[in-house]
């Protein structure tokens, strides 16, 4: 049985990266024994009943010499926005499987942004080494291709991922608005001063209730328990055990506002959206799926301006026709078939 070790941004209570997880592990071909570098082996190997080792220990570099393969991936790992030093560590350890002569496959990627000639050329030198890549935007598309490096473009694999059931949801009247917030640099507290207020107003305008949906407890719950307090009722604070049941608590809603990327992807295809653009994922997703939303660099310093584009998104705004949905389940079908094909 070949064994492949899988790196990602996993075992970090980040939904949208145990959903990648998670679908990584439903699309390994038959027969090959995943094991996970994770930030918390235990809750990972509870979660999946795979084994899991700590993502930075001298077992991590004995795991990947013992392993027949490499999967780097995915989301956007290769970028220098968060740190030089992450773009190191996981560059440092795909160059290793490949200097071992592994097959590595950097798999679902976005690549970038990446603001230094450094990070551009760590970048270059570790994907050429790949035996396949497969990327997840045209931007890192048309990067590698600039790059004369062979790549394959398909949807996130998360739009694969299949729903369970979410029973816990409160008995909250309807309309019910779903929001997902995240800490990031360009949310400042004024900014989300003014999306407070704003949602103030469109939670009297239209008496809905208000569903706040933290996807990491380190970045999102300190602003969701901010917005709760500020909030009328009613108004929950609601976190899933499971990434798969976010697509279950998106079903049982209106209407999403949401900034993190798969908070979107989730949402997609069970209510309408509107979409806070923090990153170039984001705007790029906004494009494939013809979301409304808007760019945070850019937000409006008036609540009542915010508060009247949710109104005319939530009225006209519609959740992915069955048509659209399966287009993109055909296409995120290329993550599953590269791995299949070469390991």
């Amino acid at each position: 049985m070949p064994n492949v070790v899988l790196c990602g941004y996993y075992g970090q209570g980040n939904a949208g990266d145990e959903a990648l997880l998670l679908t990584l592990l439903q699309m390994l071909p038959p027969g090959v024994k995943p094991i996970v570098l994770s930030h918390n082996p235990t809750a990972t190997t509870q979660a999946y009943g795979v084994t899991a080792i700590p993502h930075k220990s001298w077992a991590t570099l004995k795991a990947i010499a013992k392993a027949d393969g490499f999967i780097f991936g995915g989301g956007s790992l290769l970028q220098d926005v968060t740190s030089l030093g992450s773009l190191l560590y996981y560059a440092g350890l795909m160059k290793w499987a490949q200097l071992l002569g592994k097959k590595t496959i950097a798999w679902a990627q976005g690549i970038g942004p990446l603001q230094s000639s450094l990070a551009n050329h760590i970048t270059r030198f570790v994907l050429r080494g790949c035996t396949e890549i497969t990327v997840r935007d045209q931007a890192s598309a048309d990067l590698l291709k600039n790059w004369q490096i062979p790549h394959r473009l398909a949807p996130d694999p998360v739009w694969a991922l299949a729903a369970k059931s979410f029973l816990e949801m409160p008995d909250l009247p309807y309309p019910r608005i779903a929001v997902n917030l995240r800490s990031h640099r360009t949310l400042t507290a004024p900014k989300i001063a003014v999306l407070g207020e704003a949602l103030k107003q469109f939670q009297r305008q239209h008496q809905a209730s208000v569903i706040l949906v933290p996807f990491q407890k380190s970045q999102d719950e300190a602003i969701a328990k901010q917005l709760y307090d500020e909030l009328a009722e009613p108004k929950a604070i609601i976190t899933p055990l499971q990434p798969q049941q976010y697509k279950s608590l998106f079903a049982q809603v209106d209407f999403l506002i949401g900034m993190r990327l798969h908070s979107l992807i989730l949402a997609a295809a069970a209510c309408p959206c509107f979409a806070l653009s923090y990153d170039p994922k984001v705007a790029q997703l906004q494009q494939q799926c013809h979301l409304p939303g808007l760019d945070l660099d850019q937000l409006p310093r008036d609540a009542t301006a915010i508060t009247e584009q949710w109104t005319t998104a939530l009225q006209t705004a519609e959740k992915l026709t069955p048509a659209q949905q399966q287009t993109i389940q055909s296409q995120v079908q290329t993550h599953q078939e590269i791995l299949t094909i070469f390991l």
